[in-house]
């Protein structure tokens, strides 16, 4: 199976600080990979990088096309979208008007094309069609984030990078978004997930990564990665005698 993203040796500084050191990981085509650790472990800045938004140090290709020193729009252009931990909604305009911009690289397709692909958005979130009218900030959060996933969907993407889907959400949100993301994978779109919630997120993953202060510690099938003790121990909330290993 092809990549549709490979990162060799990437890092990231904040000044004399190294936030994220040598990182390598790939993306097969159409599998949903997963990075899970704790806060400040340097996940969305692996994201940022990805993406263009942050100066990084490393080898990034996206379909086998080199990245660096690609302005994140052309990224876009190329079928990259990023899901931000915020969401970054426009607050005083409405579900759909956020959605329509989530398509504003896509303008000169025509607004019929436009149009459909709403309406196909609309399918997947019943509920962002019953609010299409309403802003965008007065939403849930389980609401806005099923709104930043069908605009990031409206982008056409063929890699989604998901940061902390999650947070913020009710349990019963958590459940109903990783079930969307699950789902997604029947499109054939690949996507790369940071999570917080490392039990939601090695669920629905193919593979995944372990990040800790800036280095990957661990990586595998995301189903070993689920029974490995040290994932166990750290990230399920399990003792290890009490861990049930699927």
């Amino acid at each position: 199976m092809s990549d549709a993203l490979e990162i060799e040796a990437l890092s990231v500084a904040y000044g004399k600080v190294e936030g994220l050191h040598r990182a390598s990981l790939r993306v097969a085509e159409g599998s949903i990979v997963t990075v899970i650790g704790p806060n400040g472990a340097g996940k969305s800045t692996l994201l940022g990088a990805i993406m263009g938004l942050l100066a990084s140090r490393g080898t990034l290709r996206y379909a086998g096309s080199a990245l660096h020193g690609m302005p994140t729009e052309e990224r876009v252009a190329l079928g990259m979208c990023l899901v931000p931990e915020r969401r970054e909604l426009f607050g005083e305009m409405s579900v759909e008007d956020n959605l329509r911009l989530g398509a504003f690289h896509r303008r000169r397709v025509g607004t019929r094309a436009i149009a459909a692909d709403i309406a196909a958005v609309y399918a997947r979130f019943p509920r962002l069609r019953e609010r299409s009218r309403q802003l965008a900030g007065t939403l849930s959060g389980g609401e806005r984030q099923m709104l930043a996933l069908g605009r990031a969907l409206m982008a056409k993407p063929r890699l989604l990078l998901l940061d902390e889907p999650s947070l913020g959400l009710a349990p019963r949100m958590v459940r109903e978004i990783f079930h969307i993301i699950a789902d997604l994978k029947r499109t054939g779109v690949s996507m790369l997930l940071v999570e917080q919630n490392a039990r939601a997120a090695l669920q629905v993953a193919d593979y995944g990564y372990v990040l800790e202060s800036g280095d990957i510690v661990l990586e595998g099938k995301a189903a070993e990665l689920a029974g490995n003790p040290r994932v166990v121990e750290t990230y399920l909330g399990l003792s290890k005698a009490g861990a049930k290993v699927q």
